[in-house]
Parts: C-alpha cells; structure tokens; sequence
C-alpha cells in the first residue's frame, strides 16, 4: 500500500539509463576522493562490498558504483542497497555533482542525512529507507531535478518539509515510519507535480489542510497511524486521481461524503479504520469499481451493509469489523448473497457487529479464494452453513462468540491449508471431528467453552505443527489421550472444566515445550 512500488521502478529505471565503464578512460579525482571518503565512514561492512573499492579497480568499476559513458566519466548512481552496511552517511556525497541516483535502503546507516545533499543539482531519487538516520530532514529545495525522497523507517525528527524545502517537481515524499512532528503544510500543495505522500506512522497532528485537495495528480495519500484529528477533508474529493487513501489510525471523526465513491473512481485502496466516524456505509462507494482493500473497520459506523457491495468485483480485502453493523432479519443478510460476485475476495471480516440469525444457507458460494474469515462475537445462530468446505484456500476460520448449535462439520477437516480454527464460545455439541487430525496445517485450535462431549480423539496428536489445543469448558469424558504430549510445537493445551477421568499419562514428560497446562474441575486421579 505504499509508494515503494515506485522504488522497484526506479531500479529498472537505472538498470536502463547507467552504464559500467571498463578499459581506459578518465574519471574525475574529485569523485574518486568523494567515494573515498564515504568508505572511510563505513565501520562495518558484513559483505564485503567494499574490498572492490581500492586503487587498483577504477571507481568506476566499484561495486554498487555506475559512471556515466562519456569522458570525463562521472558518478551518476551510487547503488548499496540491502549491504547491512553500518556507519554515517559521509558529506563527501555532495561533492558528487553528476550524481543521479543515490540509494542505499536497508542498511544501518546513522546519524544525520548530511546536508550537502541538498546541492546535487542532477540528483533525481534519494532512497534512504530502513535505516537508523537521525535529526531533520534537509533543505532540498536546490536539488532542481529531484523527483523521489524517501526517507521512511528511520528516525527522523522536526516537522514536515514545506514547499520552501522541497523542489517543485518533486512526484513522491516518503517519510513514513519516523518521528516527524507538526502539522500537514498546506504549502506543500504547491508541489504539483506530486503522486505519492506518504506521511504514515509518525506524530503529525491536527486536521488535514483543505489545500491537499489541490494536487493535480496526487495518487497515494497515506497518513496513518498519526495524531490527525477533525472531519474527513471534503477537498479530499477532488483528487480524482487517486488510487490509495489510508486515514488509518488516527482520531478522526464525522461522517462519509455520501459521494466518496464517485468523486474517486479510480480509488483502489481504501482504508479508514480505527477512527471515530460514525454514520452509515456511504453507498455511492460501489462507485469505485477498481476498489481492492475496503477497510473500515474499529469505528462506530451503523446500518446495514448494502446489499449492492457485491458490484465491487475486483474487491480481495473486505474488513468492517468492529462497527455496529447490524442484521436482524433475512433481507438485512442479503449482503451475503451479493458477496458471491466477489469472485476475488481472499479477505472477509465482520467480527463484533450486531448481526443476528441464521448465516445464508449459500454461504459456500463465496470466493474460492477466500484466506481469512472473521465472524466473530456476533449473534448468529443455527447450524454451521454446509458448503464451508468449499473454501479449499481458508487458513483462518474466527467463529467464536456467537450461538451456534449442531455439531462441528466433519467436513472441515477437508479444509487442508487451515492454519488457525477458533469455535470457542458457541453452543456446538456432539463429539470433536477425528478428521480435524488431517489439518496438517493447523497451529491453534479453539473450541473451549461449547457443549461438545464424548472422548478427546487421539488422532489429535497428528496435529505435528500444533501450538495452542483449547477444549475447556464442555462435557468431554474420558481418559487424556497420550498422543496429544507428543507434539513438538505444543505451548498451550486446556482441558479445564471437563469430566476427563484416569491418571496424567507419562508422555506428559516429553512436552518438554509446554508452557501451560490447564487440568481444573476435572475427574482425574
């Protein structure tokens, strides 16, 4: 969801435009000197990059170095990307003044971004991402040919950089993942030629300024996980350009625009969640036909999910989570039913709304592809939908905390990727499945606190990458299966509150993994 999509281009780009000068040239000793400079700043270098910069290898020809073809040949890419690198970032760097590409993400460069930077005339991208890079961000205002900066995941502190800092045809500023402080300036508008903001995960308050709404090509908006407060900013649709829209995480509140979806019809990503909004689901969000990932999900939205989300078939991510959603009768689920034209859907969640009744007998029509489903701390009763074996791709399956009777489908246990089974809190009955033993997969199984009974099946310890067994809380008899203490993964089992009889069998002592074991109210001798 982030502008890095561009970095990758960006690579392609260099691979296109640079050349490796090998025989006899010239080269530039104020370069050479420059890259000299920048090694002697490297305090470690786990791979070895720099054994090939010595005297006798051209600068040219040093690893991660690319020189323009003509004489004299000058350093136009300095590429060191992923090296685990460890040191400063040596100021000489602005000394290289042909220098088009400097990127060096991934390493553990510290310190401050050095100044000079901001005089490199030709430098197109700065990709510093994923270091340990500390102070403020520099003035690049001089850097006239610069078109991407990105700065994210590191330390920086200050505020934002203002159109005064920045160069006016500057297309991404990525500084996500910092410290920075402050406000959004509105200033910043005045850099029109801009496609990608991405401002996620630092400190920035206040409201967003309505001047955002004046980006002429703006495609990427992220501002999650901030401190940015007030309404949705109306200017905001005006960016019909606009491909991806995260607000996420931050506090603030109101309603929807009621025509969100056709003001942004090229909006792909759409993501809003753990805010304070309120009011119903905006309809006209069919609208965006391209929509991919709808995340609404941890805010107080209410009313029914419209029966017409289905028209979003290139949909792969639905979360509406934690809202008030609710649906109290068969014409509230029929949602559901427009769900099956969403023949993409890999991600569905509805966990903790206010839907009640029976789940549509033609829930297995849902997208094959489905990963995740998440219905959880709902009211929804009746049986389990049969068809739920239809999903062959599911790896997570969160039905816990609602009313569901009848006994668990042997037909899970067909479901051969799920990694993650959770029926706690229910009223399921009858025996556990022996064919959920063919769950090769499966890491937590939950189905603690029903009214399941018979023997706990021992095929269970079949179960080889199994980490939590949670079966607490039914009418279980019966001695403990040994076999379930024979697997290696095993961290937590609970057998609490159960009519399990007979001794604790010896095999308990080669879990030697298990950190919990719950034994309470039970009949064991």
């Amino acid at each position: 969801m982030e502008t890095i999509t561009v970095g990758q281009l960006l690579f392609l780009l260099i691979i296109c435009s640079a050349h490796v000068v090998h025989g006899s040239f010239n080269g530039n000793e104020t370069d050479r000197l420059s890259l000299v400079e920048f090694k002697k700043a490297i305090t470690r270098d786990p791979q070895q990059v720099m054994l090939s910069w010595n005297d006798s290898t051209h600068f040219c020809n040093w690893e991660g170095v690319l020189c323009r073809v003509k004489n004299p040949h000058r350093v136009t890419s300095l590429n060191l990307s992923g090296r685990g690198l460890v040191g400063n970032i040596s100021p000489s760097i602005g000394n290289l003044t042909f220098l088009r590409y400097l990127l060096l993400p991934n390493n553990v460069f510290m310190g401050q971004i050095p100044p000079p930077l901001g005089h490199l005339r030709r430098i197109r991208y700065i990709y510093l991402s994923n270091n340990t890079l500390q102070g403020e961000i520099p003035d690049f205002a001089n850097c006239s040919s610069l078109k991407g900066i990105w700065l994210n995941g590191n330390r920086l502190v200050g505020q934002m950089p203002t159109y005064a800092n920045l160069p006016p045809l500057l297309e991404v500023l990525q500084i996500s993942n910092n410290n920075i402080t402050g406000t959004i300036p509105p200033s910043i508008s005045n850099i029109t030629a801009l496609i990608g903001l991405g401002i996620m995960s630092n400190n920035i308050d206040g409201e967003i300024p309505s001047e955002i709404g004046k980006f002429p090509m703006l495609q990427i908006f992220s501002s999650s996980a901030n401190k940015l407060s007030g309404r949705f900013q109306p200017a905001i649709l005006n960016l019909s350009s606009l491909v991806e829209l995260i607000l996420a995480s931050n506090y603030l509140n109101g309603e929807l625009p009621s025509n969100l979806g056709s003001s942004l019809p090229n909006l792909q990503t759409f993501c809003v969640y753990n805010n304070l909004f309120k009011g119903h689901f905006p309809i006209s969000l069919i609208n965006a036909s391209k929509l991919f990932v709808l995340d609404m999900s941890k805010n107080n939205f209410t009313g029914v999910v419209p029966s017409s989300i289905g028209k979003l078939k290139e949909l792969s991510w639905l979360n509406l989570d934690y809202n008030q959603f609710h649906a109290h009768d068969k014409q509230d689920w029929d949602f559901m039913y427009s769900l099956f034209n969403c023949t993409k859907l890999q991600i569905l969640s509805l966990a903790a709304n206010q839907l009640e009744g029976k789940i549509p007998i033609s829930f297995g029509n849902l997208s094959v592809w489905l990963q995740d489903l998440f219905l959880a701390s709902n009211k929804i009763s009746g049986l389990l939908p049969t068809g739920i074996e239809n999903f062959r791709s599911l790896t997570t399956l969160a039905l816990q905390e609602n009313q569901f009777t009848g006994p668990i489908p042997e037909g899970l246990g067909t479901l051969n990727k799920l990694q993650r089974l959770y029926l706690s809190n229910n009223i399921f009955t009858g025996s556990i499945p022996s064919s959920l033993s063919n769950l090769s997969r499966l890491g937590q199984l939950m189905l603690d606190s029903n009214k399941l009974d018979g023997e706990i099946p021992p095929s269970l310890g079949n179960l080889k990458v199994l980490e939590i067994l949670e079966i607490s809380t039914n009418n279980l008899h019966g001695s403990i299966p040994k076999e379930i203490f024979n697997i290696p993964t095993t961290i937590q089992i609970g057998l609490s509150s159960n009519s399990l009889s007979g001794p604790l069998p010896l095999e308990i002592g080669n879990a030697t993994q298990l950190q919990y074991l719950y034994l309470s109210t039970n009949n064991l001798s």
